[in-house]
């Protein structure tokens, strides 16, 4: 059990610094096609360690042990939704917002706001328990959820607000997140989970390539590609936040309950705070956007108080 803890840990800092990471991308590559690049390298990754395995298995001479996963269609289905939830269209929203309003509050909104919308889901998919503890602490929750994101102002949920559609997909993001955790806990396949995360990076693969053609963005895909710097940044988010990342996230929904582990979410907005400060990236944070984070941290730790 130590192991799964060190291994979140582990997986909160790479999450962490994520965010500054892509934060610089943009500067180089618009987000849709940021997203298909790093999908790109997440696909090509797990091809090379399909062929590796596959020349393993054949150069045993006993291969009986080896078995192959039939997926249902039941499971394609959610391999489908979570492909929609937690690549295409959660990258989309996420880089968007990065590029936008920076890296800090986007990663305070969908760390923070992103268990308790999954808790709010456990309650229906997985008859968690919803008591008078958790319920003060969703209503701390939501005001600290306002405090967040707005700052006090509701005028940057306006369109005159310069940076209102960073905004929205900032809101966007936790709700995608708590979908696709939620769909790929309900994953019924045993000891599969980089063979799921395999299946969604290709799926999702294919639908940020799609994106990117309706979006006119495959020029500026190609002629920008072979930037080193978006290069190194492209490695980091596409093998170490989603194979390695991915895969820690995914094995410890298996062995721990969802509200544990999206506890591991409250530390990274602030770790991601202090990157981007390291590194002096663009804010768009105030006072009341921090305060607010404290509230909804608060809040959480409520909710999931025993």
């Amino acid at each position: 059990m130590l192991r799964i803890y060190l291994q979140l840990v582990l997986m909160v800092v790479i999450w962490s610094f994520s965010f500054v990471v892509v934060d610089i991308a943009v500067e180089f590559m618009p987000p849709l096609s940021v997203a298909l690049y790093r999908f790109i390298v997440v696909s090509l990754t797990f091809i090379i360690i399909d062929i590796y395995l596959k020349i393993l298995r054949k150069n045993k001479s006993n291969n009986n042990n080896t078995r192959e996963i039939r997926f249902s269609q039941k499971d394609w289905i959610i391999l489908i939704l979570a492909s929609f939830t937690g690549v295409s269209f959660f990258f989309f929203a996420q880089y968007s917002s990065i590029q936008i309003i920076g890296p800090t509050l986007p990663a305070l909104i969908v760390c923070l706001l992103a268990p308790v919308v999954i808790t709010v889901l456990a309650l229906f998919f997985f008859r968690e328990k919803l008591n008078s503890t958790k319920t003060i602490g969703f209503i701390i929750a939501s005001i600290g959820g306002f405090l967040l994101i707005t700052g006090g102002n509701l005028n940057k949920l306006t369109p005159e607000d310069p940076n209102y559609v960073g905004y929205l997909f900032a809101i966007i993001t936790p709700f995608l997140w708590a979908i696709y955790s939620t769909l790929t806990k309900k994953f019924k396949q045993n000891n599969s989970s980089l063979i799921m995360l395999k299946y969604i990076a290709y799926l999702g693969t294919v639908e940020l390539f799609i994106l990117v053609l309706i979006n006119r963005e495959l020029i500026v895909f190609i002629s920008s590609a072979f930037n080193i710097i978006l290069l190194i940044c492209v490695l980091y988010i596409g093998i170490l936040c989603y194979i390695l990342g991915y895969y820690i996230w995914q094995n410890s929904q298996l062995k721990l309950k969802s509200s544990k582990v999206a506890s591991f979410l409250y530390i990274e907005p602030f770790i991601t705070f202090l990157f981007s400060l390291l590194l002096q990236r663009i804010e768009t944070i105030v006072g009341w956007n921090i305060i607010g984070a404290v509230i909804v941290l608060g809040a959480v730790l409520i909710i999931n108080y025993k």
